[in-house]
């Protein structure tokens, strides 16, 4: 009987007691879900419009040159030869507006992933600090560009590559396990986790990523090497910047 009417007086006390602390939930849980959305949604449309602009101006020219290469336009052998300087291209205002409202919808994307593990890293009393932000930029990149680029380089049109579904089946095995070997090597606290964490990292490149039978096509390798150098350079600014911004927003909107 003891235990029954402690029970009861619990029960009641905290039944009483919910709707207090149960709105203190609700507006925590909103606030934090605000905070999160407001910071993906500024910081990645910034960072969008920043990679946008930097593709225009400089990896247009080079796709519009490997163009001409791919169609017949120009060749890169036989007695032909043509200047190695790349096309001016003609301002067109849908293609351009197309492509910065994508790009602001993918660095978005990703800011909310981004913002996602500032709330997680401040859940263990991490301060996001203009460092950390960057450094947690960065990680993103390696995860989404560099890592993948270690065994599928950015491609031009005419470039030799093996068949889609491989490399498409490859790349998301190379992201998905990079950034759980970056998480574990972040947020680990022992030695297994960071050996874990390594092996996660090496794995997909120890696989190795699907390459064609023959590595021949009409485009330039130097063009084609010049293209992917400019993309990596472009991914490394634009998410280093992303990792600035969302970390800045984040501070901002912490009520």
């Amino acid at each position: 009987m003891t235990h029954l009417r402690h029970f009861r007086r619990s029960f009641f006390v905290d039944l009483v007691a919910f709707p207090r602390y149960g709105r203190q939930l609700i507006f925590r849980d909103f606030f934090m879900f605000f905070r999160i959305l407001t910071t993906a949604l500024f910081a990645g449309f910034i960072a969008g419009v920043i990679s946008a602009v930097m593709q225009i101006i400089f990896l247009q020219p080079i796709l519009l040159h490997a163009e001409l290469y791919e169609t017949g336009h120009l060749t890169h052998f036989g007695n032909s030869s043509f200047s190695g300087s790349h096309i001016t291209p003609v301002f067109d205002f849908q293609r351009n507006a197309l492509s910065l409202l994508f790009s602001a919808l993918v660095y978005t994307g990703y800011a909310l992933i981004l913002t996602a593990l500032f709330a997680y890293a401040s859940s263990m009393k991490l301060q996001i600090d203009n460092v950390r932000a960057i450094l947690f930029g960065i990680c993103g990149f390696a995860t989404v560009q560099l890592s993948p680029a270690f065994g599928l380089p950015p491609e031009l049109p005419g470039v030799a590559a093996a068949e889609l579904m491989p490399r498409q089946i490859w790349w998301f095995f190379c992201v998905i396990s990079t950034g759980l070997g970056f998480w574990t090597l972040a947020f680990g606290r022992k030695l297994i986790f960071i050996a874990v964490g390594i092996i996660l990292l090496l794995t997909p490149h120890i696989i190795g990523a699907p390459q064609p039978v023959m590595f021949i096509g009409p485009t330039p390798p130097e063009l084609a090497s010049h293209f992917a150098s400019r993309a990596l350079t472009i991914g490394l600014v634009t998410w280093s910047c992303l990792g600035l911004l969302t970390g800045y927003f984040w501070r901002k909107a912490d009520f």
